[in-house]
């Protein structure tokens, strides 16, 4: 089965992929000649990531899933959140920026709780016809854990080298991508996704 995801990070499409594996073709942005820098304007993951599908549907008629990740800091009230990707002020998608400014606004921090959240949206042709109203589904996954006090391996991307989920003595960044993507936030929203999939076919 032929899906889009709006994505061209190669990180989260091979991390798809990885979940979702054999019986998807997961096609990029760039697989289908979309080459624009889709806007993420509103305030929750919710609105960012049906923002995005419903670009994708609108401007090219494919049905199309789209996701935003956040990672929640108890201390910091929830914070980067929506903003994870941008949180280190002029940056866009710079880890290391991201990550040594919440480790500043983490210091002499007690409480280390965090989750990383993601949300994903799905819209798809209307089996009856009407173009104007697509059918949207969404779908969420959650993983606790704490911020480690220093950067702990080289593996994975974002904040994962400074995520220590709940259950493990080591980060994201040092568990390895098999363990991740069996137990982390994107692999139990695109569980329920690919679950969804599965039983319309």
């Amino acid at each position: 089965m032929k899906i889009v995801f709006a994505t061209n990070n190669s990180h989260k499409l091979e991390e798809i992929r990885s979940i979702l594996g054999e019986g998807f073709q997961v096609l990029s942005l760039a697989d289908i000649g979309c080459h624009e820098d889709i806007p993420e304007t509103h305030e929750t993951l919710e609105e960012n990531s049906r923002e995005k599908a419903e670009y994708v549907f609108r401007n090219y008629g494919i049905d199309c899933f789209a996701d935003d990740t956040g990672l929640e800091v108890e201390a910091l009230g929830g914070q980067p959140g929506v903003r994870s990707a941008r949180y280190a002020e002029g940056t866009d998608h710079d880890s290391e920026a991201n990550m040594n400014k919440l480790l500043r606004e983490m210091k002499g921090k007690n409480n280390r709780n965090a989750q990383f959240r993601t949300v994903i949206t799905f819209i798809k042709k209307n089996p009856d016809g009407d173009e104007s109203h697509p059918l949207t589904y969404t779908f969420e996954g959650t993983v606790k854990g704490k911020i480690a006090h220093e950067k702990h391996g080289s593996e994975g991307f974002g904040y994962d080298p400074i995520f220590v989920p709940e259950g493990y003595d080591h980060s994201f960044a040092e568990i390895g991508m098999e363990i991740k993507n069996s137990i982390s936030h994107r692999a139990r929203a695109v569980a329920a996704f690919a679950e969804f999939i599965r039983q319309q076919h």
